[in-house]
């Protein structure tokens, strides 16, 4: 497969360099500088600030803590995770509501910490370990309203192409408070959220190829700046390459830099393992 984004500037972020804690309950690995570990090359990326890959074993988990001025949002990739929040009075949590709710693989639960607000996410489950993303990104404005969102995206809609997950809020840093209570989001049946931010995730079977167009046709900045990462799911099985490039070849765990592209330009993924590659697509200004 030949390049097509000749003069964008792809570099790996390899596993390897990432940091990474097993506390025995939760295992987990920073993309970028997080809690004791800190790295000046890895600080953030445009808006882009937290990206850890965690495992939760069972009965154990985040016990209720507070958060300002961050979107947050978890990508289920295994097992359960369970979230609870400061916006419900305690005892009325019941049901599956987006106060109380039990998420399991495509769920996306996301949080606007905004003005302050306190939540736990904790494996309830008996023995299965949860696996997944926590990513969080610089909003375009503090002080905002906390809110929280959880939807769901199909698991065969991914192995078609790239599903949008997030876009940003209609209106964008100057939306009104109608625009906020609507929440509605540029991209149809993804999360909005307060920043010049998408994400998408595909699974990509061996031998195909997907593209990613950046900007995902729902941001205002031409410049962009992508993010890809292959989470570790498939047992070190699943590869991809970028741009039909070999110094551009992905193993679990690893990400990838992709600078100078502009929104419109295409980005190929292709699955160069032995198993589908399941793709995360973090698209920023």
């Amino acid at each position: 497969m030949s390049k097509s984004l000749h003069q964008a500037k792809i570099t790996p972020h390899r596993s390897s360099a990432r940091g990474h804690s097993d506390h025995g309950w939760l295992n987990t690995y920073h993309s970028f500088s997080f809690a004791d570990w800190y790295n000046p090359k890895f600080s953030n990326f445009g808006s882009l600030r937290v990206l850890n890959e965690d495992r939760v074993k069972a009965n154990s988990g985040f016990p209720t803590h507070p958060h300002r001025d961050f979107e947050i949002f978890s990508y289920i990739l295994s097992g359960e995770l369970t979230h609870r929040d400061s916006m419900l009075k305690k005892g009325a949590e019941g049901g599956q509501s987006g106060r109380f709710f039990r998420m399991r693989r495509g769920d996306v639960q996301f949080t606007t910490g905004g003005t302050g607000i306190a939540h736990s996410e904790f494996n309830e489950h008996t023995k299965d370990t949860v696996h997944f993303l926590q990513i969080w990104v610089l909003p375009w404005a503090r002080g905002l309203a906390p809110r929280y969102h959880t939807l769901h995206f199909d698991e065969e809609d991914k192995r078609r192409g790239f599903v949008k997950i997030l876009s940003p809020l209609k209106g964008g840093v100057d939306a009104t408070a109608e625009q906020e209570k609507a929440a509605e989001p540029r991209a149809p049946g993804t999360i909005p959220i307060h920043a010049d931010f998408v994400m998408a995730a595909g699974i990509v079977a061996p031998g195909s190829t997907f593209e990613w167009v950046a900007g995902g046709k729902a941001t205002e900045a031409t410049k962009r700046k992508v993010y890809v990462h292959l989470p570790m799911t498939k047992g070190g099985k699943s590869k991809i390459r970028l741009d039909g490039r070999d110094d551009a070849i992905l193993e679990e765990g690893d990400g990838a830099f992709v600078e100078g592209v502009n929104a419109g330009d295409k980005l190929s993924v292709e699955s160069v393992g032995e198993v589908e590659a399941e793709v995360i697509i973090l698209d920023t200004a």
